[in-house]
């Protein structure tokens, strides 16, 4: 019975090894590509439309779409969870997270409770996640842009298919919707985080005040003023 105790651990402890020693993403936040399949975020959309039922069949996302949920989950997924141990459950859309938004004040909860060397080491953890955000928009933005766009002629295109079926034409409807929900979810997200940011960024003048600050409150104007310009496009 030891011996078969031991075995089981051995695998257990590797992957843990695996998991917590070579992390599971990569740069910007984003998971290893050794770790999942090309549609590992697929499940954001249907998420959004739970509540309107699931069609009984599905067209593949396109190459677009995928990477439309791709870039979309590191703007939903809290800052303080990347690069975690446990941040693959996530990706995959499992864990007892809270969707769509996290409290706004989680953030500053685990800015405060995570050991730094100095209050300048916690200002330039806030900045890091803030400039991340500001780095990811314009990927995300850009595709979204594209998305829409394709969604609008396939729309159109739905008038001029002969034969289409009830199923096709409700597998296209709810493909546009998961598309229009996982923009408007990201929308979202982001204002939560600036909110969030600005929760941490208020607690931290008064709990350590530091030049540093004018800097951190630069990037949060900065990505706030992205978001602004991208809502109003």
């Amino acid at each position: 019975m030891r011996y078969r105790s031991i075995a089981i651990a051995i695998p257990i402890l590797a992957a843990s090894a695996l998991l917590s020693g070579c992390g599971v993403n990569a740069d910007f936040g984003r998971v290893r590509p050794t770790l999942y399949n090309d549609d590992v975020h697929a499940w954001m959309g249907p998420v959004t439309t739970r509540e309107q039922g699931d069609p009984v069949w599905r067209h593949g996302l396109t190459d677009e779409e995928r990477r439309l949920r791709d870039l979309a989950y590191p703007l939903i997924d809290p800052p303080y969870d990347r690069n975690k141990w446990y941040s693959f459950l996530g990706e995959l859309g499992l864990g007892s997270r809270t969707w769509p938004y996290p409290d706004r004040n989680e953030y500053a909860s685990r800015l405060f409770t995570t050991p730094y060397r100095s209050q300048t080491a916690r200002y330039n953890k806030l900045i890091e996640d803030i400039r991340n955000d500001v780095i990811r928009l314009d990927p995300f933005f850009q595709t979204a842009h594209y998305v829409q766009d394709m969604d609008d002629k396939r729309a159109k295109a739905l008038g001029y298919v002969s034969n289409l079926t009830p199923e096709e034409s409700n597998n296209t409807k709810f493909r546009m919707a998961e598309n229009r929900n996982v923009i408007r979810w990201v929308q979202g997200s982001l204002d939560e985080r600036v909110a969030s940011y600005r929760v941490a960024l208020e607690r931290m003048v008064i709990a350590a005040p530091s030049p540093i600050a004018v800097e951190a409150e630069r990037q949060l104007g900065l990505l706030q003023q992205r978001i602004s310009q991208y809502n109003s496009a």
